[in-house]
């Protein structure tokens, strides 16, 4: 039963490839011009822009007087232990900030943050505006 059952399944998709197979030609996509001037719009912003969405995560965030000091001596700290990860001191009013790394996920970003807790146990993952992925060759 089983055998001949697979063999009219084999014949029904048989006959099914070889009807579909038979339309042949050319096709014509119409569409509105204003789709080609969005499309190029489009090109000419991710152009500019060097950045897409992904997670960083922040180590140090601190506002006052000697805040800027503090954020460039934990960069510099970071950088001595992990020189392949990115760091980024960013003043976000009235912050001071360390962002570092470049992470497309979540769960890539956290993983780090476990790594890194006992040297910045205030470490914690952000949505963020990261660089495009270094292509090795």
């Amino acid at each position: 039963m089983n055998k001949v059952f697979i063999i009219l399944l084999l014949f029904v998709f048989t006959i099914n490839v070889n009807a579909q197979s038979g339309i042949a030609g050319n096709s014509e996509i119409i569409q509105d011009e204003k789709i080609d001037q969005l499309l190029n719009k489009h090109l000419k912003v991710n152009e500019i822009a060097n950045t897409i969405p992904g997670f960083r995560i922040n180590i140090f965030f601190q506002s006052g007087n000697n805040s800027k000091t503090g954020a460039m001596q934990c960069k510099t700290l970071f950088n001595a232990k992990y020189p392949d990860i990115e760091a980024y001191v960013v003043y976000e009013e009235p912050n001071f900030k360390v962002k570092i790394g470049d992470f497309r996920t979540r769960m890539e970003a956290r993983g780090f943050v476990q790594q890194i807790k006992t040297e910045f146990p205030d470490a914690f993952v952000i949505l963020d505006q990261i660089n495009f992925p270094k292509i090795s060759e």
